[in-house]
């Protein structure tokens, strides 16, 4: 291909421009927040936390935790805890969700656990095998026990602080 010194610097300040995909199912992640890519080819193992979005293309082990929307694509393989505004999943997830907002189950997407959710769609084609929880009630009961340990924790912290003073 044959292209002047012009179309160069045109052609680079496109590239520069951020590419966002719409994931399978229709549904886009949280618009204006950051989305964080974890790619096909790679394995982690641990937990992994996101102040914004998380799209998933590899395998993932351990414990999620996001601010914003968490997907599953086709090829992810994850068995996690994951934690997150929403959720879609479709590729293959072992674990527990618990999301504030919507759980979707794409065609495809196979769910071996458990869901807390306000809302929750699987599509034709999708599995879910597991326990599905939309009480608002369980949700508010799990943050308070975190909350409440959170403050145990500082607690403990400040008396052993005071026990060295």
């Amino acid at each position: 291909m044959i292209w002047k010194r012009e179309d160069a610097g045109s052609e680079q300040e496109e590239r520069r421009e951020p590419v966002h995909e719409e994931p399978k199912g229709g549904r886009r992640m949280a618009d204006g927040g950051e989305v964080t890519v974890i790619g096909q080819a790679a394995k982690l193992e641990g937990t992994v936390v996101s102040a914004g979005s998380l799209r998933i293309d590899g395998q993932v082990k351990g414990q999620i935790n996001a601010d914003g929307d968490v997907a599953l694509t086709p090829q992810s393989q994850v068995e996690a805890d994951i934690r997150a505004q929403n959720v879609s999943v479709a590729g293959r997830f072992k674990g527990s969700i618990l999301v504030k907002g919507r759980a979707e189950i794409n065609r495809g997407g196979r769910v071996d656990g458990n869901i807390t959710s306000k809302s929750l769609v699987v599509e034709e084609g999708a599995i879910f095998q597991g326990q599905s929880i939309m009480d608002q009630q369980a949700q508010a009961q799990q943050g308070q026990q975190a909350q409440a340990s959170a403050r145990q924790q500082a607690q403990q912290g400040e008396a052993a602080e005071k026990a060295r003073v």
